[in-house]
């Protein structure tokens, strides 16, 4: 595993080099009878690179970037484990953080605004 092939949680391990391999542009057809089957990792999930960009639809992929993107785009927030979790501070006298999750998800906290 390089530190390319990781990416914000998203492990793709060898496809990495093999998609900025590919010769762009690609259609998606191509890009799926190519490697459509090979596993990619998210979270404690995997999906192969069909099942999660295939739903976009896209006619071609014109780089290695836009194929990326279509993946990180894809994800979710599967891929990042602990929503705002962080082990750089306690939280300040006074703060509320929240658990899990953005404002406006289930479960939240209302925080008053200053």
């Amino acid at each position: 595993m390089t530190d390319e092939s990781r990416e914000l949680g998203v492990e793709i391990g060898d496809l990495y080099d093999d998609l900025q391999a590919l010769e762009y542009p690609i259609s998606q057809d191509e890009l799926f009878d190519e490697h459509g089957d090979r596993e990619i990792e998210f979270g404690a999930e995997s999906m192969t690179l069909e099942e999660l960009v295939g739903p976009m639809n896209e006619d071609e992929y014109r780089s290695y970037d836009e194929v990326n993107q279509a993946i990180m785009n894809m994800v979710g927030d599967d891929a990042i484990g602990r929503k705002n979790y962080s082990d750089r501070t306690p939280p300040a006298v006074g703060e509320d953080r929240q658990d899990e999750g953005a404002p406006d998800q289930e479960g939240q906290r209302e925080q008053e605004s200053f």
